[in-house]
């Protein structure tokens, strides 16, 4: 990879800013952090001790070999599978930030040690959280608008705060988003988001920009677009307002907009679409916990469960 440099980019500079990145703007909870930190400075520590002190200058043979050191230090293949996918992690950082050119670790497999099931909200949560904001207020019109369009149509973060008044269709009820490698897709939405889209873009959004232009859909009192931080922000205390004690992030309202559509019928190829998946596999770890609905609602209700 060291021929592929984008810029020198120090170890422990790298790692506190791919941390800084996971407690800020994906929020992810304590104990995920320390977990992440932790194989993450193992790592740092193998690349030290093989004379890499420049992240470009490694590749997929050390991450190769810093898995080897592990296996042979008696580390499981659950173990060794989540170092890995904080490695991966980290690479992906890197590239996403241009701090390094390609992602070393994406060709590294390991044996399958199970997936972690994607955190869902239960629909009468969701329910609770978005009827959280004040409608009587601008700020409020524009929280309950951008919460029922996040969950309405699957968006990530990303997607919501950037999206266009140009890109939304309220009479065909569809929305057009820019995902990940500029893929673009097409969204359908329902009569809630429609109904909180139309109030806020009549009255909230018009408050909110005091006359100033701005070609963003969910605009701030200053006019301009939202950044990731603050909607993270802003959905945290909404789920405090609306007495969801678990930790969420916008991913699980994505989540749980996959979930519940296949859990009422969907199929995985409607939702793969909807969702911006590449690969089919990767939307198919919600059937799982479809799966897992089913099963905990047969052994509850069933006379022989």
């Amino acid at each position: 990879m060291s021929s592929n440099k984008t810029q020198d980019v120090h170890l422990d500079e790298s790692a506190d800013q791919f941390i800084n990145y996971l407690v800020v703007e994906k929020g992810l909870a304590k104990n995920t952090i320390a977990s992440y930190s932790a194989d993450l400075g193992l790592y740092l520590d193998f690349l030290k001790a093989n004379g890499i002190a420049d992240i470009a200058d490694s590749d997929t043979g050390i991450v190769l070999k810093h898995l080897i050191a592990l296996r042979n230090a008696g580390l499981g293949s659950r173990s060794r599978a989540r170092h890995l996918v904080t490695i991966r992690g980290f690479y992906r950082f890197l590239v996403q930030e241009k701090m390094v050119a390609t992602n070393p670790a994406q060709l590294v497999d390991l044996p399958k040690a199970g997936r972690k099931l994607p955190d869902v909200l239960k629909l009468k949560d969701v329910i609770r959280l978005l009827d959280t904001p004040d409608p009587s207020k601008p700020l409020g019109l524009r929280d309950a608008a951008m919460l029922e369009l996040l969950y309405a149509a699957g968006l990530r973060v990303s997607e919501v705060i950037t999206v266009g008044v140009i890109d939304v269709n309220l009479e065909a009820c569809f929305v057009r988003v820019v995902g990940k490698g500029s893929k673009e897709r097409v969204v359908p939405f329902g009569q809630e988001a429609r109904t909180k889209l139309d109030v806020y873009l009549a009255s909230g959004r018009p408050l909110l920009l005091k006359g100033r232009l701005s070609p963003y859909l969910f605009v701030t009192r200053s006019g301009r677009s939202m950044t990731r931080q603050g909607f993270w922000k802003l959905l945290k205390r909404y789920a405090r307002k609306a007495d969801i004690s678990r930790n969420i992030t916008p991913h699980t309202l994505r989540h749980s907009f996959a979930s519940h559509l296949l859990e009422r019928g969907a199929d995985l190829r409607s939702v793969q679409v909807m969702l911006g998946h590449v690969d089919i596999s990767t939307t198919q770890i919600y059937t799982h916990v479809a799966q897992e609905r089913l099963k905990a609602c047969h052994t509850q209700y069933h006379p022989r469960g």
